[in-house]
């Protein structure tokens, strides 16, 4: 079996423990169950840790409670004269499309075009819905979470290019010229199927 096969499915037999630890620490009335749901996910914390690079007191702090959803990654794809834009991410110096984590209170489309303008200097409308991707299942490395990652079509309607914080560079890109990728954040798979799907009739893709 491949190495990166075998990580994807320790990396989802940590979130499946983890979350029926965190909801079972929830709804829980009983001290001893309580006892087994810690133990359950000590153990899941343990294995995550013995197998990645990320130590057991990290895993500790991004643990949740309450019952156990996937988290929200939002994508904006903004097609200038057929070019794709994107972002030189601050934290590992590659390339993502804009966005991040959706806030609660957003909706989608609200929290995707308020990625864009603080990423890029753009305003944005959010057009269509052109993925919803399972991020276990495309080759991204692992993380903690159960993540469902959300791309739309975006088209500009103001503002102008501008770098933040959280971005060093800015560019137009072919989708066959695609710089180094921000692999935690987006893969060539999302980016080409989500090309595909924004310059014809195809459906949104899903899972």
């Amino acid at each position: 079996m491949p190495e990166a096969v075998k990580n994807n499915d320790i990396n989802a037999l940590y979130q499946k423990l983890n979350a029926i630890a965190q909801t079972g620490l929830t709804f829980s009335k009983d001290v001893f169950d309580t006892e087994r749901y810690e133990s359950l996910r000590q153990i899941a914390t343990e294995l995550m840790a013995s197998r990645f690079d990320i130590d057991a007191k990290t895993l500790h702090h991004v643990t949740e409670s309450g019952y156990a959803t996937p988290k929200t990654d939002v994508r904006a794809f903004i097609l200038r004269d057929g070019k794709l834009l994107m972002v030189r991410e601050a934290e590992d110096g590659l390339w993502s499309l804009p966005g991040g984590w959706a806030d609660v209170g957003d909706t989608p489309s609200t929290a995707v075009c308020r990625e864009v303008a603080e990423e890029t200097g753009l305003q944005v409308n959010a057009t269509k819905l052109l993925g919803v991707w399972d991020r276990n299942l495309h080759g991204h490395p692992p993380l903690p979470w159960h993540v469902y990652k959300l791309i739309f079509l975006c088209e500009e309607t103001g503002g102008s290019l501008a770098i933040n914080h959280e971005t060093t560079s800015l560019g137009f890109f072919d989708i066959n010229e695609l710089p180094p990728l921000s692999l935690t954040r987006i893969v060539a798979e999302e980016l080409e199927v989500s090309m595909a799907i924004a310059t014809s009739d195809r459906p949104t893709f899903f899972d």
